[in-house]
């Protein structure tokens, strides 16, 4: 017992940090009324942030919805406050999972940083400026629902995985930075989201990790590219107005939130989670479609409907690849004695 306590000792200082300097913005910035009109996020981001710790989803994926569907808020700032409020919370359970040694599969860790780290700026830069704020409503609201889709008819194939199919090096380093660098131009660069889920993907459908394995890899490189967005944009001087005040009520939550969400499911259990997740995937592809209706119209729902089937039909074509990586190992005679 004492020796865990003496593991967390880099997340308890990171902790004591952040909230010293939390609160030296928030007293010498006199934003005790930011915190008050703003309290509404803080709540939503409890529930984000338990999201961000104990699945392969960042905490964004409830702030945006929140703030885009719920508040009416550009979409624009709901994708600068998912890479705001993800480089505290996610990098917050990234540092309690480090301390924990935690298992994790770090040859395609490390190749989708690596992506990400160039693919994200890119996006940042030549992509996600061009992208009307409709398309990046229902971009996410598609990536989302599919992930849910997909939840639905393998979630028990998906929890009974346990450990990983052993990969060669250059498989890994080839998927890892390819859903590094187009995850992080495409779908992070324009949502602040969706890397994480894809590489989550990969692992559980074309590896067959352990959820174990996959959820805190997931959160690590959604970690990592939320820092990566965040400081392209601060370099840019390209903060859409209002994030840094939700930042401010929401961070202090989050901070602990996600860590505590990644120690929780690891007593109780992912199906479950997962299950409720999946749920609100596609309840806010609903709300989306139904909020956005009078700019949709019948095309719009079909464009979206049919992103929805060829993401599952993509999800299909890399468990195939799963069941080939798990025929070969098998038939492969074991080495030595």
């Amino acid at each position: 017992m004492i020796q865990r306590v003496k593991r967390l000792w880099p997340f308890l200082l990171w902790l004591g940090i952040f909230y010293a300097v939390w609160l030296a913005l928030v007293m010498g910035g006199q934003h005790w009324q930011d915190l008050k009109e703003h309290w509404g996020i803080a709540v939503a981001m409890a529930m984000g942030s338990y999201v961000a710790g104990s699945t392969p989803m960042g905490g964004g994926t409830v702030g945006f919805p929140i703030l885009v569907l719920l508040f009416n808020e550009p979409a624009a700032l709901g994708r600068d406050f998912s890479f705001a409020i993800q480089s505290i919370g996610m990098t917050s359970a990234t540092i309690f999972i480090l301390c924990r040694r935690q298992p994790l599969e770090w040859p395609m860790l490390r190749a989708a940083m690596l992506g990400s780290l160039v693919g994200t700026p890119l996006g940042i830069v030549l992509i996600a400026p061009v992208v009307p704020g409709l398309v990046i409503k229902v971009l996410f609201a598609v990536i989302w629902a599919s992930f849910g889709v997909l939840h639905f008819y393998r979630i028990k194939e998906i929890t009974h995985h346990e450990g990983i199919i052993p990969t060669q090096l250059r498989f890994d380093t080839i998927a890892g930075l390819s859903v590094g660098f187009l995850c992080g131009l495409t779908v992070a660069s324009i949502t602040g989201v969706g890397i994480d889920m894809v590489l989550y993907v990969v692992l559980v459908l074309v590896c067959h990790a352990d959820l174990k394995i996959a959820i805190p890899t997931s959160v690590i490189v959604m970690a990592f590219t939320s820092v990566v967005g965040l400081a392209t944009k601060l370099l840019l001087g390209d903060i859409q107005p209002g994030v840094f005040e939700n930042w401010l009520v929401a961070a202090p939550i989050v901070a602990l939130g996600a860590p505590l969400g990644a120690f929780i499911v690891h007593r109780i259990g992912r199906e479950s989670t997962l299950v409720v997740v999946s749920i609100l995937c596609v309840a806010q592809f609903i709300w989306t479609m139904y909020n956005e209706w009078a700019r949709l119209q019948v095309w719009g729902l079909f464009a979206a409907l049919l992103g929805v089937l060829l993401f599952n039909l993509f999800f299909q074509r890399l468990h195939q690849i799963g069941d080939r990586l798990e025929r070969r190992q098998k038939a492969t005679p074991p080495q030595g004695g």
